[in-house]
């Protein structure tokens, strides 16, 4: 067994505000048992007109929630759509930004938006690695390298969708043997799953019928002040990294793993993104800011590696990520251009949205030190990772 391993502010009448939605109607709801808000969830997102079809298949909206927090989904890409939980104002915030429409993920300059992200998340060196003496080639699609499991990833299938209950979403998609060039047939599944504490739970689970790779994650880009909440740069984030890994002008590892102190990587004390995003630093230049793996320190909470805690300096919504894996991929907006229009109306202006991607680190198949990516035949990949909401005190 290989194991990588979001107050109650609503109440009854959150849940019925959200049942409602689906009817193009707005409904009062009380925060704080004092505050009436009026809210019309369906002019945000309508599945009458978000649904299309994409590569021959539908892709449908979908809902979780709880009493205390709600998340659409899209199965194409098995991917987040938005995030709503209450700011310190008890106003409901949407923290991942996303489109209106399938189309729009599908067509967006970035498609990596909310996404799962599979077989490989992050880069694999010029496309190419080595299993069992045998050499396979992948396409590339960053520059010289692989980005998140090639030209046409995870991001990019209509997966099948079941929903057990109102709380969790399965998403399953088998990749055949040798789909962009990853040999064996791969069988996925991924359960999103709110709580009533405030939480996302993502659990992935994987089976192959030959030796392969496998990197799972999700691609949800934050900005915990709301959609539309502009710069990221003030937002406050702790990691809990001692070491990171460096990387080539590729974004490629050098398979080092470095010190963190008296470094800009350095966030085992909370500093703001923008603190010392533009000091002179090859790394920084190297990413372009903030776009680099760090390396887990083991610190534990409720069971799991203790990932990182972030605050949104308007909003005062906490995010506190707990993993079963090694490392996070922390990326700041750099490549973000002001190209593609939010279902708020905002743009994806530069760094006005963040990811955090738990996973195993990157170039893993072809760094002999960095824990194993390899799943055989007759092993089960799982991996848990947490997203839990609060308000800053």
């Amino acid at each position: 067994m290989i194991k990588r391993n979001l107050y109650t502010l609503f109440g009854a009448s959150f849940l019925i505000f959200l049942i409602c939605c689906k009817q193009s109607e707005k409904k009062n709801i009380t925060v704080n048992n004092e505050e009436s808000i009026e809210l019309d969830f369906d002019a945000v997102l309508n599945e009458n007109t978000f649904n299309s079809v994409i590569n021959g298949r539908e892709a449908k909206l979908f809902w979780i929630k709880s009493e205390e927090i709600a998340v659409a989904f899209t199965n194409y890409g098995a991917r987040i759509v938005g995030l709503w939980v209450p700011d310190k104002n008890g106003k409901m915030t949407d923290v991942v930004v996303g489109f209106d429409t399938a189309e729009g993920f599908k067509n967006s300059t970035e498609p990596y938006f909310g996404a799962t992200i599979g077989r490989v998340g992050n880069r694999i060196a010029n496309g190419k690695f080595s299993l069992e003496g045998k050499t396979y080639t992948v396409p590339v699609n960053n520059g010289k390298n692989s980005l998140h499991g090639g030209t046409k990833g995870f991001q990019d299938v209509i997966w099948e969708v079941a929903q057990p209950n109102d709380q969790t979403l399965v998403f399953t998609y088998v990749s055949p043997d040798m789909e962009e060039g990853f040999p064996g047939t791969l069988t996925t599944r991924v359960t999103y799953a709110v709580t009533t504490d405030q939480e996302i739970v993502m659990e992935y689970e994987a089976t192959t019928d030959k030796t392969t790779v496998v990197n799972l994650t999700n691609h949800a880009f934050f900005n915990l002040n709301g959609e539309d909440g502009g710069t990221i740069l003030n937002h406050k984030v702790q990691i809990y990294a001692d070491e990171y890994t460096p990387v080539d002008a590729g974004l490629i590892p050098t398979g080092k793993l470095e010190s963190v102190e008296g470094t800009p990587f350095d966030f085992t004390a909370s500093h703001t993104i923008g603190e010392r995003i533009g000091m002179k630093n090859i790394q920084l230049e190297n990413g372009g800011g903030y776009d680099h793996n760090f390396v887990l320190n083991g610190t534990q909470k409720n069971g799991l590696n203790h990932v990182a805690i972030i605050i949104g300096n308007k909003s005062g919504i906490v995010m506190d990520v707990v993993s079963e894996e090694p490392g996070v991929q922390f990326y700041s907006g750099n490549f973000m251009e002001g190209k593609n229009t939010f279902k708020s109306g905002a743009k994806d202006e530069y760094r006005t949205a963040f990811a955090l991607e738990t996973q195993h680190f990157p170039d893993a198949p072809n760094q002999p030190n960095f824990p194993s990516i390899v799943l055989k035949h007759g092993e089960t990949y799982h991996t848990i990772s947490k997203y839990k909401f609060s308000i800053h005190q």
